[in-house]
């Protein structure tokens, strides 16, 4: 907002203003900005978080006691922040930014809580949420939809839109906070999967040309969601300063699940619901594969996988004996690997 205030302002007057209208510019201004909130503030405000009381039954969770818990606010807070700032006015961005910054309320008191909410009001919670930012991203429209693979497009009408895309986002929140666990690993995978949607939303849908000779919908407010973007990974990556391993605080539900619902807004906005097994893989292997084993032997007494403990990354610690920082880079590989290889596939085979 105030950076195009200045450009449609004062461009005339100073000409290197007028940068602050190129998308470009605008990301990586909202990197640093966002970045550096969270580098030099997060130390100053974490005393003002909960503090880590352990975790039942998660591999090597007594290291993690004592730490600064839910920072995760301050970071969306951070985001919303610099949003306000850097990117250009849309009143879509915003009520999608409010839905970040309740879901991140929602987890810090979830954080707060001894014992945390129950896993009923939590998925309910998640699943407003999804179902609140869905809508405010397909705003009563008809949904035009593209899949891997072929050059159809499919339209379908709002409320079958709404349907599908608020059960990915659901997935994306739950996913994600299923990954948090090991110091650093959702925090790169996120970071990682973001800049991948970043990308996508860059070169591919925001852009008319490549639109077209790709076969897949123009989206005109991508370039925006482009911006915004950014400013969420510069928030993250600031924050992974402190959460290398050893960590030094933790961002809890209070950031795993907007992130993970951020995450879910950007596979809305680029049009594509199967998306997000393309640039999410390692994070719906290590964390969605968890919650069907859970829901097989609930709902249908069903049992899988007995021998392979959930999520992932608690299993190879414990079978295999990996430590958090073999975790760490193990899992960002094949992260890196599989979003490159399955980018490249869902871009290039129409």
């Amino acid at each position: 907002m105030l950076a195009e205030l200045l450009a449609e302002t004062f461009g005339d007057v100073w000409g290197p203003l007028r940068l602050l209208t190129s998308i470009t510019v605008l990301s990586v201004v909202g990197v640093l900005f966002a970045s550096a909130a969270s580098l030099f503030l997060l130390p100053k405000l974490a005393h003002y978080a909960t503090r880590d009381k352990g975790r039942n039954f998660a591999h090597g969770a007594e290291a993690s006691v004592g730490k600064p818990l839910g920072v995760g606010i301050f970071i969306n807070l951070f985001f919303a922040v610099v949003v306000l700032l850097v990117a250009p006015i849309n009143m879509q961005v915003y009520l999608c930014v409010l839905g970040v910054l309740a879901a991140s309320a929602v987890g810090f008191a979830d954080d707060v809580k001894p014992g945390g909410f129950s896993e009923l009001t939590l998925g309910l919670s998640d699943l407003l949420l999804s179902l609140f930012v869905c809508v405010v991203v397909l705003w009563g429209q008809p949904t035009v939809i593209w899949l891997p693979f072929t050059s159809e497009q499919i339209e379908l009408p709002f409320w079958a839109g709404v349907a599908i895309y608020t059960a990915v986002i659901w997935v994306s929140v739950n996913a994600l906070n299923c990954n948090d666990g090991v110091d650093g690993l959702s925090g790169m995978l996120s970071l990682m999967t973001l800049m991948a949607l970043g990308f996508i939303l860059y070169s591919a849908v925001g852009n008319t040309e490549n639109a077209d000779y790709l076969l897949i919908p123009f989206n005109p407010d991508a370039p925006t969601w482009v911006i915004v973007t950014s400013i969420m990974c510069g928030a993250i990556l600031g924050y992974l300063w402190h959460n290398a391993p050893p960590s030094a605080m933790l961002m809890g539900d209070a950031g795993s699940r907007p992130i993970g619902l951020f995450i879910g807004i950007c596979i809305v906005v680029t049009g594509n619901p199967m998306i997000i097994l393309f640039v999410a893989l390692m994070i719906l292997v290590n964390g969605v594969t968890g919650l069907a084993k859970v829901a097989l032997i609930r709902v249908f007494k069903v049992r899988v996988f007995k021998s392979i403990a959930f999520p992932l990354h608690d299993h190879v610690r414990r079978k295999l004996e990996w430590s958090n920082s073999q975790v760490l880079i193990r899992f960002i590989l094949l992260h890196f690997v599989t979003l490159a290889f399955l980018v490249i596939l869902l871009l290039k085979i129409r």
